[in-house]
């Protein structure tokens, strides 16, 4: 059994954000992290490997620094991972990540038992769009908004988060599953995780790799294949500082009509 899991390398939302005059991100100058929902959907499939020992492969698309998020991934337990990187590939949109990680996946091999994981969205886009995607173009039963999961032989039975309670949904495997926060707290790279992860094989997927693929077709990927266009993207202004008031008496009330009173605000 082996579980495949799509992890992004994200803006870190609480530092700068800068933005290049295109209106692309310019993620070389801002400070990263592991997308956090990705991170559930890690852990999930090491719990899976501790139970039922499956080999756990991490993937990503991004830039070569992107080799040290998926070696921290490996300190954390996982066995592999994939660096898929190619100029080819920058700037691709959700549609166009979505063809270039099916496509990675397709490399990999996806067997009877197999299970794709991803986290439910990343926090620079929002979209929670990649994960559903890529189940569309590998032609996999897929599951959104995992909260729960238990495999039972080639059966994985899913509690799915919804708005108001949850729904319970069993599929057949190869499947694909986007994973919620709720479903765990992630666990803490180890010691001897650390020392191993150097040791343990990453492959790196390029263009040349993957051309041979069918969903790889250069006006479907990159900027030039994706078809979101951004309107603009900025850097949000500043806040000030609050002022909190003291009280719930009458004397506090007034004291707040004087200042807004003061500012034109009322």
């Amino acid at each position: 059994m082996k579980i495949i899991v799509c992890v992004k390398q994200v803006p870190d939302t609480s530092g700068k954000v800068a933005v290049n005059p295109d209106g692309t991100l310019n993620r070389a100058s801002m400070a990263v992290i592991i997308n956090p929902d990705d991170m559930n959907a890690v852990e999930e499939a090491l719990r899976l490997k501790d139970q039922m020992g499956a080999e756990v492969v991490v993937v990503t698309m991004g830039p070569p620094p992107a080799e040290g998020m998926l070696r921290e991934l490996m300190a954390m337990g996982a066995d592999k991972g994939v660096l898929v990187t190619a100029r080819e590939f920058g700037c691709s949109d959700t549609y166009a990540t979505s063809q270039i990680l099916a496509a990675a996946i397709n490399k990999i091999g996806l067997e009877k038992e197999d299970i794709v994981f991803c986290g439910r969205q990343a926090i620079d886009g929002d979209t929670a769009q990649v994960g559903p995607q890529i189940a569309e173009k590998l032609g996999l039963p897929q599951i959104s908004y995992v909260a729960e999961v238990k495999k039972e032989g080639t059966s994985v039975i899913c509690q799915r988060q919804l708005e108001d309670g949850y729904m319970t949904i069993k599929t057949e495997t190869p499947c694909l599953l986007t994973c919620v926060k709720e479903l765990n707290e992630p666990r803490y790279m180890s010691v001897s995780g650390i020392v191993d992860c150097y040791s343990k094989p990453l492959d790196i997927f390029t263009y040349e790799t993957l051309k041979d693929d069918p969903l790889i077709d250069k006006s479907t990927i990159g900027l030039s294949g994706s078809p979101t266009n951004i309107l603009t993207s900025f850097t949000p202004p500043q806040k000030g500082a609050g002022m909190m008031l003291e009280g719930a008496d009458k004397a506090t009330c007034e004291q707040l009509a004087g200042i807004l009173a003061k500012k034109h605000i009322i």
